[in-house]
């Protein structure tokens, strides 16, 4: 997830060049990583940024099980630079770890295209799909039912708001009450934007961005870029048209701060109180906790948004070339499990694909303190639930930048027109699509 460019897991920072540096070296490191050591058998495990499996203990957890497995875990912080490395490496059939990370923008296109690459856990023991969401199961099952990727977290989106903003701005703070603004429908929440800047505490404006906006309300929809038989839409999709017609309006009536998300300016607004919401995925509020800082505690919270959608998410999987088969299937199988999951969000907040987790205390009693102590774990569970079905494409992450990256930030930031933001993203689709 997911803003305008798919955002790295968890949001660390590094140039590319350094990542790659780092991709570079972690390839070296697999062919002689797996090998035994005395009698250990090292299963190593690619990802990009922090998945939150050493965060919450499972990999020592795993080891002290398994007596005679040790784990190595290889991270590159970007998904930008780790999925580049993924693909190279598969063509290749060497320098794999024995478990990698998949991004859901990038599932489509693995399961089309590289499907033969991985091995099929449909069938391995202890795997039932019926304990995943069923659409999560789907994005990574060829039509055949090979499953090349079992489902780790998902970002269902809430909506994050400055409580003393609002109150400023004469708006209800409770978020229940907040909750009703906007629910149901992405032009009530842009409604309320307008109601927000008539009464705006100085030098605040309502939202983060337009790409944010934009972002939030087509990954509601379950046909976004492509139908259901893979066909390009997004010239006439109603999910990409609202989208656009409400981030447009948001950009022109100045609610929003016209910031890049994840860049540094934007992480400054956080700090300096400049926007009063942002839509947010369960992985962000540790991002927000972070940036804006100790003096904004209690003054942020979060509220259902207008809408159910998905920001952000992803999958492990077992490539045919690792050199730990056996062992790596066995542990993909146990980190996604519903029990590791719930575990994995006590300890970041990452949102199971299980909804078995859901009803687990480490989901179900969670609240946030930072946040008023929001019941997080009810609010994004929920919102999990109501996820439509997502027709991935093999483009749709290079098609949502398109429209985020180039087309609103040049309305947004550069004053354009929307018709040319419009044709100038069409014209970035269509490279994406024909390269």
């Amino acid at each position: 997830m997911r803003s305008g460019s798919t955002p790295p897991r968890k949001l660390v920072i590094l140039t590319t060049v350094a990542a790659l540096g780092a991709a570079l070296l972690a390839g070296c490191a697999d062919d002689s990583a797996g090998g035994d050591d005395g009698g250990e058998t090292t299963v190593t495990v690619g990802t990009f940024g922090v998945f939150g499996y050493q965060q919450a203990g499972l990999y020592k957890e795993y080891e002290k099980l398994h007596p005679g497995v040790k784990i190595k875990e290889n991270v590159i912080e970007r998904n930008d630079a780790y999925y580049p490395q993924l693909l190279t490496h598969l063509a290749a059939g060497s320098g794999l770890s024995d478990v990698q990370a998949i991004e859901v923008g990038n599932i489509n296109e693995v399961v089309t295209t590289q499907a033969d690459k991985f091995e099929d856990l449909s069938h391995a023991k202890g795997v039932d799909k019926s304990r995943w969401l069923d659409w999560k199961w789907a994005q990574a099952t060829t039509e055949d039912g090979r499953t090349v990727g079992l489902g780790t977290d998902i970002g269902p989106t809430a909506m994050c708001y400055r409580k003393d903003l609002f109150r400023g701005a004469g708006l209800p703070t409770e978020r229940e009450q907040v909750g009703k603004l906007w629910a149901g429908d992405w032009q009530k929440y842009v409604d309320t934007g307008a109601a927000y800047m008539k009464k705006a505490p100085e030098g605040t404006v309502f939202m983060d961005s337009a790409a944010g906006l934009f972002s939030a309300v087509y990954n509601g929809y379950a046909e976004r870029f492509y139908d259901s038989g893979g066909k390009l839409i997004h010239r006439n999709s109603p999910a990409v048209k609202t989208a656009w017609s409400l981030a447009v309006r948001a950009a022109e009536d100045k609610m929003t701060a016209r910031l890049k998300q994840f860049e540094k300016p934007w992480d400054q607004a956080f700090a300096n109180g400049r926007f009063a919401t942002v839509a947010c995925a369960p992985w962000m509020l540790g991002y927000i906790k972070e940036k804006a800082g100790a003096a904004a505690e209690d003054k942020w919270d979060v509220a259902p948004a207008p809408r159910p959608g998905n920001w952000g998410g992803s999958f492990i999987g077992v490539p045919k070339a690792a050199k730990h088969k056996a062992e790596a299937v066995k542990l993909a199988v146990w980190l996604s499990a519903p029990e590791q999951q719930a575990k994995v969000f006590a300890a970041q907040a990452s949102i199971p694909s299980t909804p078995a987790a859901y009803d687990l205390p480490e989901v179900k009693n969670a609240r946030n303190p930072y946040f008023g102590d929001a019941p997080t774990g009810m609010i994004f569970s929920a919102a999990a639930r109501d996820i439509p079905t997502l027709v991935l494409g093999p483009k749709d992450q290079q098609i949502g930048n398109a429209f985020t990256d180039v087309g609103i930030l040049q309305v947004e930031q550069q004053g354009k027109s929307p018709a040319a933001g419009w044709r100038a993203a069409l014209k970035e689709v269509e490279s994406a699509v024909d390269g």
